[in-house]
């Protein structure tokens, strides 16, 4: 019983095994992409126990096989060199490193094919072929633009499910990597340089990404969602983004109405509602259908006012000023709060 204790880390890595967030690992492939990614990882598993597995048997053989024996004085036969074994040792790792390397460079020239249907965006059975989505990495946000609608959203990417996204990736400062685990592998986001990549995504849901480039000092808040959706939904989401609809561009209620003069002062000028706005920061047509602040924080009323008076203390590094009482006071923030709220262009459920 006393021995038991060391069996506690092993307890405890099984236990841990079994815990995490849905959709956010690469152990759990969603869609083509993450499947071969994934089948490349249990090949390169099953190599790796085969190899440990003749490397432990040789050499659990060899310790019994010439194990010193009591009254065994002689000294062993030494052999230098064995031109059958060196054979053997050298052909083998060849074989497992072309097992490897094939299937690797096939599926590397497949994620690199972006190439589309050149008829249209639909395809023989009406669905869409493709959607083009040009991802904008900032400190410490992320932008996404839709060139064939002609619109652009902030922190979450809506995508329609069973279609083929084409990525293309760029920052507007330091090196980023855009990393979706359980849709497709990590592609550097890089300072003037375009890089490619496409994924799609079976199931409707909610897949997490994340930032996997040291970027600055809210590197590791640098999170992000991609929505998928069916295509008819995904359409809706894509009309009300270009546009808006009237509780977006002209709220009800005294308060929400105050609330959009407040934006019109204080905020107007970085982040876009509508067609109205700047695009320094994130755009907002959206905010109240987001199910997180920030990139991280729950979007509750108490926590938008938070980041809203102090954002470097959530969010260090950012380029988003402070609104302190001077700047907003309590009672023209709530009112900001309750606008923000109301932007919604889905119809809720």
């Amino acid at each position: 019983m006393k021995y038991l204790w060391r069996l506690l880390p092993l307890s405890l890595i099984l236990l841990m095994s079994g815990c995490g967030v849905q959709n956010l690992s690469a152990l759990d492939p969603q869609g083509p992409v993450a499947e071969m990614q994934y089948s490349l990882i249990q090949l390169s598993l099953y190599i790796m126990i085969f190899v440990l597995v003749i490397v432990f048997a040789i050499y659990i053989f060899v310790l019994y096989r010439f194990r010193e024996r009591p009254g065994d004085t002689h000294i062993p036969k030494q052999v230098h060199g064995n031109r059958t074994l060196e054979t053997i040792w050298t052909t083998i790792p060849i074989l497992l490193l072309l097992m490897l390397a094939i299937p690797n460079v096939m599926d590397t020239f497949t994620l690199a094919d972006v190439s589309v249907n050149e008829e249209g965006e639909e395809s023989e059975d009406g669905e869409m072929d493709h959607v083009v989505v040009e991802v904008m990495a900032h400190q410490f946000w992320w932008e996404f633009t839709y060139p064939d609608y002609d619109i652009t959203a902030g922190q979450d990417m809506y995508i329609p499910t069973d279609t083929r996204i084409i990525i293309e990736l760029q920052s507007s400062d330091v090196q980023h990597s855009f990393w979706v685990p359980a849709l497709a592998g990590k592609q550097d986001n890089v300072p003037g340089i375009q890089n490619d990549m496409w994924f799609e995504a079976p199931e409707e849901g909610v897949y997490m990404g994340k930032c996997t480039e040291l970027c600055g000092p809210s590197h590791w808040l640098m999170d992000f969602k991609v929505i998928a959706v069916d295509p008819d939904t995904f359409e809706t989401w894509a009309s009300n983004m270009a546009e808006p609809p009237s509780n977006v561009t002209e709220p009800e209620g005294e308060v929400a109405v105050d609330g959009r003069g407040v934006f019109e002062q204080s905020c107007i000028s970085c982040h876009a509602v509508g067609d109205d706005g700047g695009n320094i920061g994130p755009n907002l047509t959206n905010y109240g259908e987001r199910e997180v602040l920030a990139g991280y924080m729950d979007p509750t009323d108490e926590n938008l006012e938070a980041w809203l008076r102090d954002t470097q203390e959530y969010k260090p590094g950012n380029e988003m000023p402070n609104f302190d009482h001077e700047a907003i006071n309590d009672e023209e923030m709530a009112a900001l709060i309750e606008y923000l709220n109301e932007l919604k262009i889905l119809e809720e459920e």
